[in-house]
């Protein structure tokens, strides 16, 4: 990437967008930060411009405000898009599916007309495991490899599934266009200096910061989703748990390579590749790693299976590990270890005490 040229995240001010701010920046890139803070913080900004004394533009834009988000490209010049921004939660995506439909898929497609319209090339894209759907359908795809098919099990999962179609369609038809697809297994953990991590507005959907809650205070109990999941050592789901920094540097590695990749002059490049450890562990075992990091105990209790849930979503991060000479460092004892720093330095998150 030239000097003079910008990395823009959408999403930015979120979970995983903030932890990649920060590290672009550590690595030596510009970047600028949409984000239309409807499940994050415009705080988590402020805290990375402190950890890495640099200022950071910030622009509070709904990817769907064209002219909002035309500003950004015309006073910038962006070579690259890192693309967090969009609703994530799978339970919640059952319930208000148009609402996940416009916010992800079309806010997708104008960012893209966009880029199109000033000629930025590179374009990242944050996609997720829930694409495979239930792999335990097939034989000999646990772990999971992106050559297996896909078939998403909630509308959040179309959604990305949806996302990453239109992608390679407009690759096809744009010999300039770069795509990098990642898809995040189980993002979890804080940057060890406490000051960002994980904020979710109202009941947490993801395991650890619900049971983190719970250890703090701001919950009672922890919910389990299901003990009755066969192919399971203790019955509840597996998720392959990946460190948010490990994720993080992900999208630097995936940067590097997009940005080598040569063109053949008759259509663009795209590329999937899984972010994850290899390794899975069920509900039970990261609540004890957690117990284990922290010394507290954890109430909870069993109950009915979560609509869209899938029993086992373990990576296969080998592509990953060759072509973009990346791989996930951090165990998770690391992240439980992190996530309470985190907790404990800001029991509220970013914001106060609840009324």
């Amino acid at each position: 990437m030239t000097a003079d040229k910008y990395v823009l995240v959408t999403g930015g001010a979120g979970y995983i967008g903030s932890h990649t701010v920060l590290e672009l920046i550590n690595a030596g890139y510009k970047v600028v930060v949409v984000d239309n803070l409807c499940n994050s913080s415009e705080e988590a900004i402020r805290r990375v411009s402190e950890l890495t004394n640099s200022t950071i533009p910030f622009f509070p834009v709904d990817l769907r405000d064209k002219e909002g988000l035309e500003k950004v490209f015309s006073e910038y010049p962006i070579q690259s898009v890192i693309h967090f921004a969009g609703l994530k939660a799978v339970g919640e995506s059952t319930k208000i599916p148009l609402e996940y439909y416009d916010s992800n898929v079309c806010g997708t497609v104008h960012l893209l007309k966009i880029m199109a319209k000033y000629g930025t090339p590179v374009f990242v894209f944050s996609s997720s495991a829930t694409v495979y759907g239930d792999a335990t359908r097939f034989e000999n795809m646990i772990p999971i490899p992106e050559e297996c098919p896909t078939g998403p099990t909630s509308p959040y999962g179309h959604t990305k599934m949806i996302i990453e179609e239109i992608l390679t369609d407009a690759a096809a038809a744009d010999p300039n266009l770069k795509v990098g697809i990642l898809r995040y297994f189980n993002p979890i953990g804080a940057h060890p200096s406490g000051r960002i991590g994980e904020d979710p507005r109202g009941i947490p959907n993801n395991l650890l910061p619900f049971v983190a809650q719970v250890a703090v205070g701001r919950r009672t109990m922890l919910q389990v989703f299901g003990n009755d999941y066969k192919g399971s050592p203790d019955g509840t789901p597996i998720r392959d748990y990946i460190h948010v920094v490990d994720l993080a540097k992900g999208h630097l590695a995936a940067l590097a390579k997009l940005d080598s990749v040569e063109g053949d002059n008759s259509e663009g490049f795209v590329r999937p590749w899984n972010l994850g450890t290899g390794n899975g562990s069920t509900v039970f075992e990261v609540v004890h790693a957690f117990e284990n990091a922290t010394g507290k105990t954890i109430p909870l209790e069993i109950i009915g299976r979560r609509k869209g849930d899938v029993v086992n979503l373990t990576a296969k991060p080998n592509r990953a590990n060759t072509e973009l000479k990346w791989k996930a460092e951090l165990s998770i004892e690391d992240a439980c270890r992190d996530l309470w720093n985190w907790t404990t330095n800001n029991p509220w998150g970013y914001g106060q005490p609840e009324k």
